[in-house]
């Protein structure tokens, strides 16, 4: 009941709660951009995207912990799951700073990604690091994808997504390091149908 009761907690923060960075805000020292309004509704929607993506990273690393029974592998969540608190707090600062809002739709992202976390979990240690390294790979591939949208002079949002990315790939490494299975191709094709989906419902919604 104890675990029940901090699980929950934690969803209630991720969703509802702002969210604490340790590390400064990457291209927090930058002078804002002037952008047109439309240039401002596109990078606030890219940036919705981004913070929706972190709301799932972290619902997905909360299901994979639960049902890990490694300790060193709940450990690497853990990491990553602070890491991406953090990427949480950069990007909702971002948005507010562009006048936009985050996605209506997160409670329904965040219970989806708990149950395809804890599924991931369920299969194993090798095949919870395998889906670990495989999303973090796709994430990172994503981010490269806004890199390459965002206005060349937006130099506050280009800084969060640089570090993101960075942090993503380091992710990656250290799940392959410590074993990670690689999944089949029908599973990362259905992962990259799936983060289409919601990247497209979160730009808009």
């Amino acid at each position: 009941m104890d675990q029940l009761i901090v699980e929950f907690d934690k969803a209630l923060r991720t969703l509802f709660a702002p969210a604490r960075s340790v590390r400064p805000v990457p291209g927090g020292d930058m002078p804002d951009t002037l952008l047109g309004d439309a240039e401002r509704d596109h990078v606030a929607g890219l940036m919705r995207v981004n913070h929706c993506g972190e709301i799932c990273a972290q619902a997905l690393y909360q299901g994979q912990a639960i049902m890990s029974r490694d300790a060193s592998v709940r450990r690497e969540l853990e990491q990553a799951s602070n890491e991406e608190t953090e990427h949480l707090a950069w990007t909702e600062q971002r948005i507010a700073e562009l006048g936009g809002r985050k996605s209506l739709l997160n409670p329904l992202w965040y219970g989806g990604s708990l149950a395809l976390g804890m599924l991931a979990g369920r299969l194993g240690e090798r095949w919870n690091l395998g889906f670990l390294a495989e999303t973090e790979r796709q994430v990172e591939a994503h981010l490269d994808g806004h890199l390459a949208q965002l206005p060349a002079e937006d130099h506050k949002s280009r800084g969060i997504i640089g570090q993101m990315k960075l942090d993503e790939a380091r992710h990656a490494d250290t799940a392959i390091g410590l074993g990670a299975q690689e999944l089949p191709g029908p599973v990362k094709a259905a992962m990259k149908l799936a983060a289409r989906v919601m990247t497209t419902a979160a730009y808009r919604v």
